[in-house]
């Protein structure tokens, strides 16, 4: 006698590979991002810091207005 095709069991089985290639893929990924961010510390301050941090960008002082308690 000749099995019928369990076709849940199949796609279960494919979802499961696919979630464990995606989860690899992610886990690489976290690798080369947290090696980058260690090589970046380590060699001094990031690019982004590069920039003065007293400067307020355009939209700094409209976020700022709203928040905290008024002073006046």
């Amino acid at each position: 006698m000749v099995f019928r095709p369990n076709y849940n069991r199949d796609r279960s089985e494919r979802d499961r590979a696919a979630r464990a290639r995606s989860d690899e893929k992610q886990r690489r990924k976290d690798e080369k991002t947290a090696q980058r961010k260690a090589e970046r510390e380590g060699t001094g301050a990031p690019p982004a810091a590069a920039a003065p941090a007293d400067t307020e960008g355009p939209g700094d002082e409209e976020s700022a207005r709203g928040s905290g308690p008024v002073s006046e």
